[in-house]
């Protein structure tokens, strides 16, 4: 990758020998590893057991998760957060599971209607609940920086499974509950 990032910095027209760009091919080949971690990471090992017996089957929320992709059609960041919503049946999840699962999927060249779907699918699967809700809202580098230039634009993605879906009282309360 290192090799790869020299060229791009050449084909920009710099100088690679240049002071400032001389271990720069290096330094942004570790900062995208670190940035698309998220391949490296499994379901099974980001939650590592923490999956705890409870008779709640009441909602369970957390909000204002923050989140920082890439975009995978420009590869540029979009940063947000993810409000993540559940119904147990039986077993609750580690409360800083829920981030991790939301970091593990945007740690990944993405779109955030994919990013918000894969979050909700994960956490129904692995809590089995009767339902789970999950909203993004993210500022696009892609758009901020080039194309349309909107610097206050924020695009907001929902995924609605099982109870969240079917039904408008349980959707309600989740909206209702994660406004500001």
């Amino acid at each position: 990758m290192k090799e790869q990032f020299a060229k791009i910095i050449e084909a920009t027209g710099e100088d690679l020998n240049r002071p400032g760009l001389l271990d720069t091919p290096e330094r942004a080949a570790k900062a995208f590893q670190y940035l698309t971690r998220g391949y490296h990471q499994n379901l099974k090992t980001v939650v590592n057991n923490a999956l705890f017996p409870s008779d709640s089957d009441e909602m369970v929320i957390v909000k204002d998760v923050e989140l920082y992709s890439m975009c995978e059609h420009h590869m540029l960041p979009f940063i947000g957060k993810a409000h993540v919503a559940y119904i147990p049946t039986g077993k609750v999840l580690g409360l800083s599971k829920i981030a991790r699962i939301v970091d593990m999927y945007a740690r990944r060249l993405q779109i955030q209607e994919q990013l918000t779907l894969q979050v909700a699918q994960a956490v129904q699967e692995i809590t089995g609940a009767a339902g789970v809700g999950v909203i993004i809202e993210a500022k696009h580098m892609c758009m901020m920086m080039r194309g349309v230039e909107k610097q206050n634009s924020v695009m907001k993605t929902s995924s609605m499974l099982g109870s969240f879906r079917s039904h408008a009282a349980t959707r309600s309360e989740f909206l209702s509950l994660i406004r500001d």
